[in-house]
């Protein structure tokens, strides 16, 4: 359209006499060609851009080479941003990297925000690509990307793409698409919305779960009424109270939800396995039933001293197993605080108060 267009004004420069109104007339006309060119190729490349996310059932577009660089070749500023979650299907199978998971979250903040704007024009402000590596390996080279997940924003405003595009930080991505959402809206004019997540349960497992419960309430009742079920069971108590114990000071709650691994593989050694990671910003899920178990040894010792040995007649007995609780119970302890001091570096130390002394 852009040689069409020029090869029409040569013409018509030939043509016509070279007088001074029409030599402006052509001079104004070789100018705006340009601006009416990138202007025709932002709204074609746009308009491709809403059909292809029309056609994505969580609205991420499929990214490669040629499209990118179709992209980046717009001037700016552009009529869109685009973030980009960059993929490998052979490190799915990576439990520590756990990439499906974070494509999953990716996927959420893309329908999330066209839930938000169904059909208006802030919908358009911003596009979600997915690109993969054995597909576009050029793409992953020209932004030197050297270890995944990685999530990169290409702001409008983009013109050079080193300088201006902005990594999102892996410290993020814990949170996910919260995390996400707040790092799209901190670097451009983006208002995602919120992040709506699908129920853990259906509607369908919900009215499956109500109809049992009312064919079976007769008989609980009736349990209940009589006195024998496990919730008149105090070992039933005691034993559910230990679990919620442990779960508690294991951080079992915290792994479940931010799906910790349990542990990790060597990177340098590919059949050893790393079960504690010395460093304060990640905690395996061995490592919290290290110290649950811990904790669990002193509860159980402080409730077996407090409970059952005041029963014990003999004096002597008495005072040796409270001498082996205690003992069990600082080296429990100790290597509690070993652990911490291993793995964040900070260190405690024991003092005798001034007054002590």
């Amino acid at each position: 359209m852009h040689e069409t267009l020029q090869n029409f004004l040569i013409n018509l420069t030939m043509a016509i006499s070279p007088s001074p109104s029409s030599l402006l007339l052509i001079t104004l006309l070789f100018l705006l060609t340009p601006i009416y060119t990138h202007s025709n190729t932002s709204d074609a490349l746009l308009s491709e851009l809403i059909n292809l996310r029309s056609q994505s059932p969580t609205g991420v577009i499929h990214l490669n080479d040629s499209l990118l660089q179709r992209i980046l070749s717009i001037p700016s500023p552009k009529p869109f941003s685009s973030l980009i979650f960059f993929d490998a299907k052979q490190l799915h199978s990576k439990s520590d990297i756990n990439l499906p998971a974070f494509k999953r979250e990716f996927s959420l903040l893309s329908s999330s925000f066209l839930v938000n704007h169904p059909k208006n024009s802030n919908n358009t402000h911003i596009f979600f690509f997915v690109i993969e590596f054995q597909e576009s390996q050029s793409s992953f080279a020209l932004f030197e990307l050297k270890s995944l997940p990685h999530i990169r924003l290409l702001p409008f405003f983009l013109t050079d793409l080193k300088r201006d595009s902005v990594p999102m930080d892996a410290s993020g991505y814990s949170r996910g698409a919260e995390s996400m959402k707040e790092f799209v809206e901190a670097n451009v004019e983006v208002n995602v919305g919120p992040i709506h997540r699908p129920p853990a349960i259906s509607k369908k497992m919900m009215a499956a779960i109500g109809g049992v419960f009312l064919i079976w309430s007769p008989f609980l009742v009736k349990k209940i009424v009589s006195g024998d079920t496990l919730l008149h069971d105090k070992y039933m108590w005691m034993t559910g109270s230990i679990f919620v114990y442990f779960f508690s000071v294991s951080g079992t709650m915290h792994s479940i939800i931010r799906k910790v691994p349990m542990y990790l593989e060597d990177r340098n050694d590919a059949g050893k396995m790393i079960f504690f990671y010395q460093a304060s910003g990640m905690q395996l899920g061995t490592e919290g039933f290290a110290v649950g178990f811990l904790y669990i040894v002193v509860g159980l010792l402080l409730a077996f001293m407090t409970h059952v040995l005041v029963c014990v007649k003999d004096r002597g007995a008495q005072r040796l197993l409270m001498a082996l609780g205690l003992i069990v119970s600082f080296w429990a302890v100790k290597k509690v605080i070993y652990l911490d001091n291993w793995k964040t570096g900070y260190g405690i130390h024991a003092y005798w108060p001034s007054s002590w002394m």
